[in-house]
């Protein structure tokens, strides 16, 4: 069994936040407080995790002021989240690095333990959340949720080369490495829980949506 102590939960704030007409996204009210401030309560909440980090590119102080690390890309011009899985496994002292990215406010409680058991189950490298999704066809299957990555801190040389290389695609990398998917489809998981939040008016509309 993989403990908490074992694992750094790195939560992803550093993006542009192009698609919210550049605004700082992990600063953006949801509920009465900022995303990123609402994903670390709901990552400590969780308990899954024993230390927490937040990768930021912008506005720091804001960020430091929520208490943990801040720790920004290492690579420039905002390289995409796997800048920020970089930043993370160059500085993690645990065995294990869970990445969340800010926007995504409804997460589920358990994905650290579940994403650690299959992980350890299947001797993967990595374990990676998959969410039921309606298809155009109407049926609906599963997908990937490769943003919300488990890794094995042992992964940082192989990240490294790729990102040198030019790599930037998540599931490009993860293909590399045995990767656990880790289904959240039974009946008690929330069918919101992976929905993120890309625009203001998607954040509004998961505001408003019943529990």
């Amino acid at each position: 069994m993989i403990a908490a102590q074992d694992i750094s939960g790195l939560i992803l704030a550093g993006g542009r936040g192009s698609r919210m007409g550049g605004v700082d996204k992990g600063l953006q009210s949801f509920n009465g407080m900022p995303l990123a401030l609402h994903t670390l309560m709901r990552l400590q909440m969780g308990a899954g995790v024993a230390q927490i980090i937040i990768n930021a590119n912008r506005n720091l102080a804001a960020y430091e002021s929520f208490g943990v690390p801040v720790w920004p890309d290492g690579m420039a011009d905002y390289a995409g989240p796997l800048a920020g899985f970089l930043s993370g496994l160059e500085r993690c002292k645990t065995p294990f690095l869970m990445t969340v990215p800010c926007d995504t406010p409804l997460f589920p409680l358990d994905l650290v333990p579940r994403l650690a058991a299959a992980l350890q189950a299947e001797g993967a490298d990595i374990a990676m959340a998959a969410a039921p999704e309606p298809g155009k066809d109407g049926h609906v299957r599963l997908r990937a949720q490769p943003v919300f990555c488990l890794l094995r801190i042992e992964l940082l040389e192989s990240l490294l080369s790729f990102t040198q290389a030019g790599g930037r695609k998540i599931d490009a990398w993860t293909a590399l490495h045995k990767t656990a998917l880790v289904p959240f489809d039974l009946p008690h998981d929330d069918p919101r829980a992976f929905f993120n939040a890309n625009t203001l008016a998607d954040l509004q509309q998961l505001e408003n949506s019943p529990a």
